[in-house]
């Protein structure tokens, strides 16, 4: 991805973010989210809250990188519990298993104040073609997929990523929850992930 194509990225999403009084930030700590709320914090400032959810399925590196940028960026970021351990559909690890995570996650975001906020997820276009039960709890939340309305792909992201000066954060491999790496089916336990 050139730095041409890259800063038109930009571009478009800042102007689509100047659509948006306040908004609330879903950040897993990988690099679609992360990208995503560097670019929403740098366009709107104190209108931007950053949130991430804490748990035994999330990496600690994400939640340490997370950390890390929200100081260099000047975030308003909050640290929160989804609540998805004490949710025996989540625990099963049916098939289905993230939309009951989003669930967990979106209704805690929602329940500590994003409600005056549009919640914003970093899903891009490529994640359309794949199984994302996830995206049905998004739904029910009223969710925004910026990336998703602009065509927006992971390679592109990445290439928006380096040109914020976040190259770390562009050459980031995927890193999928730690519950998706249980077979379905197998209950979710914190002590085995």
């Amino acid at each position: 991805m050139n730095d041409k194509n890259s800063e038109s990225n930009i571009r478009n999403l800042n102007i689509w973010l100047e659509g948006m009084r306040s908004v609330g930030v879903a950040a897993s700590g990988g690099v679609d989210s992360t990208t995503l709320a560097i670019v929403a914090h740098r366009n709107l400032g104190r209108q931007c809250k950053i949130y991430h959810a804490s748990s035994p399925a999330v990496p600690k590196a994400a939640t340490h990188r997370l950390k890390r940028i929200a100081i260099e960026e000047g975030w308003e970021f909050q640290i929160i519990d989804a609540g998805e351990f004490s949710d025996p559909n989540y625990l099963k690890n049916p098939v289905n298993r993230c939309f009951f995570c989003k669930q967990n996650l979106y209704g805690t975001i929602a329940s500590v104040g994003v409600t005056e906020r549009t919640l914003l997820s970093g899903t891009n276009r490529d994640d359309i073609g794949d199984f994302r039960p996830g995206l049905k709890a998004a739904e029910k939340f009223e969710v925004k997929h910026p990336y998703v309305e602009l065509g927006i792909g992971k390679n592109a992201v990445r290439g928006i990523a380096q040109v914020l000066g976040y190259e770390d954060l562009a050459e980031l491999p995927a890193s999928p929850c730690l519950s998706s790496r249980i077979e379905t089916g197998i209950p979710v336990q914190s002590d085995t992930l």
